[in-house]
């Protein structure tokens, strides 16, 4: 699957990265020294094609996919435990997928506790568990931050205290021919029984998306 990596403050030109299933820490690693060598200040776009690679407005640190929509989402870190993540010295914000056995669910941390984003799906049918390969240290990336001085843990840190993430966006979640566990997009269009347009964040277990909305 190729990556592209589009910078929508400096006239740079995108950097393009070839991932596969084989050695994923290393071109993590290839992910993390290549937005060093970008300014901490800028703003990346990643599978957005139209109008431009530019983010969407100066509040966007990460957007991911089209305004109007696709087909693809983004897949959390898989984890052993949220025990494990806090004995790294998690942050409120980390947002993972736990494979701890029994449990098979997307989580969000608060400043003082994890809540189930997967609340209410049933368990996947088959037992999924996280890659047993020791993590690399360097295998961070940051964008609006600086690594040589911030050293929250994660995989991806956005930094910025001025700017956020957009999710992928798709009209269903129909749309994702095959969705994977631990995945996150936002939901545009007519979706769970909440009517069109219910604008909604949704996550995968593995077996079953759960909704977010606001009512």
């Amino acid at each position: 699957m190729t990556v592209q990596v589009g910078s929508a403050s400096q006239n740079k030109p995108a950097m393009i990265l070839v991932s596969n299933n084989i050695n994923t820490m290393k071109k993590l690693k290839i992910l993390s020294l290549s937005l060093i060598s970008a300014s901490f200040l800028c703003q990346i776009t990643i599978g957005k094609t139209t109008p431009t690679l530019n983010s969407a407005n100066s509040s966007v640190s990460l957007e991911l996919g089209n305004a109007t929509g696709g087909n693809k989402g983004m897949i959390l870190p898989w984890v052993t435990s949220e025990i494990a993540v806090d004995r790294a010295g998690s942050v409120a914000g980390t947002l993972i997928f736990d494979t701890a056995p029994g449990v098979q669910k997307v989580k969000y941390k608060t400043s003082n506790e994890w809540i189930d984003l997967s609340a209410g799906a049933r368990s996947p049918l088959k037992t999924i568990t996280a890659e047993k390969y020791n993590e690399l240290p360097a295998a961070r990336a940051m964008i609006g931050g600086d690594l040589n001085t911030d050293k929250t843990p994660g995989v991806l840190i956005l930094a910025a205290a001025d700017k956020a993430m957009i999710l992928p966006r798709v009209s269903s979640v129909a749309e994702i021919i095959k969705p994977s566990a631990g995945m996150i997009v936002y939901v545009t269009g007519s979706e769970n029984g909440l009517g069109p347009n219910a604008k909604q964040m949704a996550v995968f277990n593995g077996r079953e998306w759960t909704f977010w909305t606001k009512n």
